[in-house]
């Protein structure tokens, strides 16, 4: 895929243009920052690789500029959009003397994108009120694909009036822009759609596999069974890319270790049973040590081979 097609055509509604920061260029944040240059926004961006940033300013144009620390980039923003790699990542652009919360004018938002820990999250919240400023953890569902199309599915934590200020400009990128609860439910949010995935992956891997030693023609079966009960997402989506044994197609294995990282580690705090989704973590491990790392999670079904 090139630069130019990282941003698919969307209608935007009609907004208030804005001037926004982005921070973090990577696969999902890349498309993002583009939907909100596409939809009138006046866009900043920051990324560790200075580079990235030189190629997204280039391909969005006039209007819209790169940043060399967060805290320059944050300077001029009504918003301050984020999307890195974790608790530690989100800190570094953050908090500090280059962070972005000390370029920040008071009252305005940041909106974390990052899946990472209710903990951080509220971390966060905490140290933005205390400048006078305000913090939405906001991590996303629909992966590379959502991004790029501009259909992602937002979960949102933290103050209301926060949400209400950003709504309008998160649209950009999001079919959902949901608010629900305070500081850390977007990520605690997150964490449910990863235990559902989880397990939904596993039991697809167990059908398709099972099918293809049974000599069934299981893009036949998917068409079927597609229409009844066991219809999903992660059938519609990755069911024949399974049968064609096809892994390449955006959210990693990585990824997914990572985030089922941050559920696990939740559960113990909560007291939750997640007995199924332990033994997928392992499974992913397998998958890891197969040399899977940058598969897509539905390789699930190649230790089933």
């Amino acid at each position: 895929m090139t630069q130019a097609s990282s941003v698919n055509a969307k209608p935007y509604e009609a907004v208030e243009p804005r001037n926004v920061a982005f921070l973090g260029l990577g696969v999902m944040g890349y498309p993002m920052a583009g939907h909100l240059a596409r939809a009138g926004h006046r866009v900043t961006v920051y990324n560790r690789t200075s580079a990235r940033a030189a190629a997204w300013v280039a391909e969005f144009g006039a209007g819209h500029g790169q940043a060399a620390t967060p805290r320059e980039a944050a300077m001029s923003a009504d918003i301050v959009f984020c999307c890195v790699g974790n608790d530690d990542d989100l800190r570094s652009v953050t908090l500090g003397a280059n962070g972005a919360f000390a370029g920040m004018r008071e009252g305005t938002v940041f909106v974390d994108h990052t899946t990472a820990s209710a903990n951080i999250a509220r971390e966060l919240s905490a140290a933005a009120r205390n400048l006078g400023l305000q913090f939405l953890d906001a991590p996303v569902s629909g992966g590379q694909a959502g991004a790029q199309n501009g259909m992602l599915t937002v979960m949102c934590g933290g103050d209301a009036s926060a949400f209400a200020s950003v709504h309008a400009a998160g649209m950009a990128f999001s079919r959902a822009f949901t608010l629900l609860g305070e500081s850390g439910a977007g990520q605690l949010a997150k964490m449910v759609n990863q235990i559902a995935i989880a397990g939904l992956v596993q039991g697809l891997s167990e059908a398709v596999a099972f099918g293809q030693h049974a000599g069934l023609d299981m893009n036949q079966v998917l068409d079927v069974i597609g229409k009844g009960a066991a219809q999903s997402w992660q059938m519609d989506n990755r069911g024949k890319t399974m049968v064609a044994d096809k892994f390449d197609f955006g959210f990693a294995v990585d990824w997914m270790r990572k985030d089922l990282g941050l559920v696990l580690d939740e559960a113990k705090r909560n007291g939750s049973r997640l007995p199924v989704t332990a033994l997928v973590d392992q499974f992913y491990a397998d998958v890891q040590q197969m040399g899977g790392k940058r598969w897509d999670t539905s390789s699930l079904i190649k230790r089933l081979k």
